[in-house]
């Protein structure tokens, strides 16, 4: 729906657009919506980049997706975008609220062996 508003009033859909509304839907903890928004980003000519992943797992975070913010995690190689600590952290998060610390654990491994960019975004 609020991407239909945005198509009909003829706002301008970028990167820095799509990513705004995906992180206010995480915000809002509405992860379907942020997961649809990411899809359309994907499935179209607009670029995404580690804010729109980090958005779109941040989302899933807030509720316990861990499925989905660890296959999105495991996407961002085919995009060649590179994980951030951010990433990592969104993603960790996600599988501890979903109760899955073992996978919690196992990402937290990784951020040590990846070549995740420590940053303050």
């Amino acid at each position: 729906q609020l991407f239909s508003a945005m198509v009909q009033r003829r706002l301008k859909l970028d990167t820095i657009t799509l990513n705004t509304v995906i992180s206010a839907c995480e915000k809002g903890s509405e992860w379907k919506n942020a997961l649809q928004l990411f899809s359309v980003m994907v499935h179209s000519e607009i670029q995404s980049d580690a804010i729109t992943f980090n958005a779109a797992i941040s989302a899933c975070a807030k509720d316990g997706e861990w499925k989905r913010a660890v296959q999105l995690l495991d996407a961002m190689a085919q995009f060649r975008i590179v994980s951030t600590m951010i990433t990592f952290s969104a993603a960790i998060s996600a599988c501890g609220k979903g109760g899955e610390w073992e996978k919690a654990l196992q990402l937290f491994g990784t951020v040590s062996q990846s070549e995740a960019k420590c940053n303050t975004m």
